[in-house]
């Protein structure tokens, strides 16, 4: 592979020169805050519920999982900030009470999902739904091995109308488990603790289930039993692990506490068959040349500032190698092959330098011009030829609009690059490290795009348009609207209410927000993202084979 880092690297920046002061002081302040949150949302329910916990004996979620993968290794958590902020008038659910993530067992990459019985007793809130959901999909997607740790009440009864019906709703846990089960993907439960009405149906839908002594697994638990048909039983009797050990046959294995069951599902995880090869072809891996450190200097906080999308990229990948597609057209997208810990990759970049070329107009970097998006949609036809997995690195403000840009087809492009990424049949993974605005952040694979995997740098902002313009547009609205009912405002009044939208409008694009409503799959640290891209690629790589790339009727 030709090596093309010094292209990449050819302005070697003086960061201690060229770095603001204010840049700096950002990203300690994003770190130090990151870091707070995660610790705050790593207490679940609270120091007085986790105390109840250990009380009956039992581990909390994420005791269980530290036991339960690979000594030594890292528990790569999704959905960190599910539910981030939401439901404060029933006292909060963090991580929306149930924790998800890649780890190894026995040397195996496995998706992980525990109730967190501390929050609510693990019930399940509307995003609690949506999180399991979208970790069962993953790992359905992904063809990894799956590991549920129950402990829950079931659906929490206050917000059950947004937790029960729906296509997307609780009903699909159980749908999805039927689906995995029938594509060969193998599914462990362990219910260590309460698993009530519905959510019953979820261990005995897996491969094999597990049960701790001191758990509870039945439709209706005795209360509801005994107001139901007024039958009294204790619940031992009525689904009680030695009940369902000795008589119901409903579980496999009867264990006495947490550590054994835990323990019993590494044997298990070690007994699993290999998976069948996949087509994504891995070399050896090696390190980027430039320390990873630096994109904490090249990121900027501030999102007009220039900076060149190959310095990022730079420390991303294997030896800093990268070889750069069509490189002297449709500049405001960056394209190239790369390795990251030796997985191919195809990597689409949005530019955030301003093209300057003699006798044409400037193009503006982050913005998507008919030839980007021409130059983008041939490079994921190839590297679908090819089986390369892709990469998008989203900057993006949108399409380029006007009377010449029209005149070019960049519709017609834009529909090209959006074809393209719909049909792709390689894995997809999308990082937002700025903004991703509007048609943009469809034509970079946004969620709507089905990426296997999606992350974002606090730096990120999610909308339709930024802040600013968006603000003007609903002041405009709204001060219309007053008008014809017949007030009129004065400049200070339209500025204070110019502020209030403003506000109201970017607290929605904040990174937070969006990871909230599993947007994205995680915020992640810049520091954090060349090992995460790895575990990515390897648990993308467990696909054990593609179907046929046919992108249907492209515009031309």
């Amino acid at each position: 592979m030709k090596n093309e880092s010094d292209d990449i690297l050819k302005s070697q920046f003086d960061f201690a020169s060229q770095v603001s002061q204010a840049n700096r002081e950002y990203w300690q302040k994003e770190k130090a805050r990151i870091q707070e949150e995660r610790k705050a949302i790593h207490l679940g329910g609270g120091p007085k519920n986790i105390e109840r916990q250990h009380a009956k004996n039992r581990l909390t979620a994420r005791e269980r999982i530290k036991h339960l993968i690979d000594p030594g290794t890292v528990f790569y958590e999704l959905g960190t900030y599910a539910a981030y902020n939401m439901y404060e008038e029933w006292g909060g659910a963090p991580a929306a009470g149930t924790i998800c993530g890649l780890g190894y067992i026995e040397g195996r990459l496995c998706m992980i999902i525990a109730n967190d019985a501390t929050v609510k007793a693990g019930s399940f809130f509307p995003m609690t739904a949506k999180k399991v959901i979208r970790a069962q999909t993953i790992a359905f997607k992904n063809h990894l091995p799956t590991i549920y740790l129950v402990d829950s009440a079931g659906i929490f009864l206050p917000l059950q109308e947004d937790v029960f019906p729906d296509q997307d709703d609780f009903g699909r846990v159980f749908y999805l488990n039927a689906r995995m089960s029938a594509k060969g993907i193998p599914q462990i439960t362990a219910i260590m603790g309460m698993c009530v009405a519905g959510g019953a149906y979820l261990p005995v839908m897996t491969d094999t289930v597990l049960m701790t002594e001191g758990s509870g697994l039945f439709l209706g638990g005795p209360a509801l039993v005994r107001a139901a048909i007024g039958q009294v039983v204790s619940a031992e009797e009525l689904g009680g692990a030695t009940m369902h050990a000795e008589i119901s046959g409903t579980i496999d294995f009867k264990e006495p506490n947490d550590p054994a069951a835990l323990k019993h599902i590494r044997k298990l995880v070690k007994q699993m068959g290999h998976a069948k090869q996949s087509p994504i072809r891995r070399i050896e891996a090696r390190d980027p040349r430039y320390p990873i450190g630096d994109l904490y200097k090249i990121m900027p906080f501030n999102p007009t500032q220039e900076y060149d999308v190959r310095e990022i990229i730079a420390r991303l990948v294997d030896n800093s190698e990268f070889v750069e597609y069509k490189k002297d057209y449709g500049q405001t997208l960056v394209c190239g092959y790369a390795h990251i810990g030796g997985y191919p990759v195809g990597i689409i970049a949005n530019q955030k330098r301003h093209i300057r070329k003699k006798g044409k107009p400037p193009q503006f970097g982050g913005v998507i011009y008919t030839e980007s998006a021409e130059k983008a949609a041939r490079f994921i036809m190839d590297c679908n030829q090819n089986t390369i997995p892709l990469l998008f690195i989203h900057d993006v403000n949108g399409f380029m609009v006007g009377m010449e840009a029209e005149q070019n087809g960049i519709i017609k492009a834009g529909a090209k690059m959006v074809n393209a990424v719909s049909n792709s049949v390689v894995p997809k993974i999308s990082l937002i490290i700025g903004g991703s605005y509007g048609a943009g952040n469809y034509a970079m694979c946004g969620k709507a795009y089905d990426p296997n995997f999606i992350y974002s740098w606090p730096t990120s902002k999610y909308a339709v348009m930024g802040g600013a313009q968006a603000a003007n547009t609903l002041l405009d609205l709204r001060v219309r609207q007053m008008e014809r009912s017949g007030k009129k405002l004065s400049d200070a009044e339209k500025e204070e209410l110019f502020k209030t939208i403003k506000e109201t409008y970017e607290e929605q694009t904040d990174p937070r927000y969006a990871a909230a409503r599993l947007w994205v799959d995680e915020l992640i640290l810049p520091e954090e993202t060349r090992q995460r891209l790895i575990v990515t690629l390897e648990a993308v790589s467990n696909i054990p084979e593609f179907e046929t790339f046919n992108p249907g009727v492209i515009q031309t």
